[in-house]
């Protein structure tokens, strides 16, 4: 064929190797010691194995040119990652696996992850309690990051489906509420909190005790600094700087300073 042809007609889509249509001297295959190496004639490694050449940059720009006018320009108000973020939440990740082989399937493609932060899902405590409870490892504290892993279905789509319904259980199971959860107590909790606790029952039967109960009515401060303390000891755990945070809270709060 004459070498200045228009070549994304020739080979507009993925197909075996013809060496007929390719003007170029193309060789493959294992060469004999004292041989030349196979040509592209009647040449099985060439035919077996998938090629690109229907994606040069020519056809490449010329399929982008046919594709622009169904596409919509990037909305510029969108130009940080944090507003992105807000209107976009959920991010989803898959994989195409590209390989020399007598199939172009593979099974790691159809594997898809969701991926969003936990607090654009703006849920109560209670409903982030249990959501927690029910995804386990798959939440990722540090970065507020919940992930979700779907590869039971044979199709990517599929899989999509399955995890964009998982996350609408998720959520909705969290927002319901049983009536064995009414029994939980304060150790069934999954961290400290102040609110309800002990603790504050505690501290405000300490203050009706008070002999000056004015005064005692004037220390927000210092039980907002003793229920914060508190709360660190509980949820992050012992250590000296944290010890010595709350026996100073506590000495404020019994009006023991020296």
């Amino acid at each position: 064929m004459p070498t200045d042809q228009d070549w994304p007609s020739v080979w507009p889509v993925a197909r075996s190797f013809h060496p007929a249509s390719v003007p170029l001297p193309l060789h493959q295959g294992w060469v004999v010691p004292g041989a030349t190496p196979p040509g592209k004639f009647a040449n099985a490694e060439l035919m077996k194995i998938p090629n690109f050449l229907h994606l040069t940059p020519p056809a490449i720009e010329r399929q982008c040119q046919a594709l622009k006018k169904f596409c919509t320009e990037w909305p510029k108000e969108l130009n940080t990652n944090e507003k992105i973020e807000n209107h976009f939440p959920i991010t989803i990740t898959t994989s195409d696996y590209l390989h020399s082989s007598p199939s172009l399937r593979d099974a790691r493609a159809r594997i898809v992850t969701l991926q969003l932060k936990l607090s654009s899902l703006k849920l109560d405590n209670h409903a982030k309690d249990k959501l927690l409870r029910l995804v386990k490892e798959r939440y990722n504290p540090e970065t507020d990051v919940l992930t979700i892993v779907s590869e039971r279905c044979p199709l990517r789509k599929q899989n999509l489906d399955y995890a964009m319904y998982l996350l609408n259980v998720l959520v909705s199971e969290s927002w319901k509420t049983e009536p064995w959860e009414n029994e939980k107590c304060e150790a069934d909790m999954e961290k400290y909190v102040w609110e309800g606790s002990q603790s504050q029952r505690t501290v405000e039967q300490l203050l009706q005790r008070m002999p000056d109960r004015e005064k005692a009515q004037d220390m927000p401060e210092v039980i907002e600094q003793y229920a914060r303390n508190v709360t660190r000891f509980h949820n992050e755990g012992e250590d000296a700087e944290k010890i010595n945070d709350y026996k100073e809270s506590v000495k404020k709060l019994l009006g023991l300073q020296a």
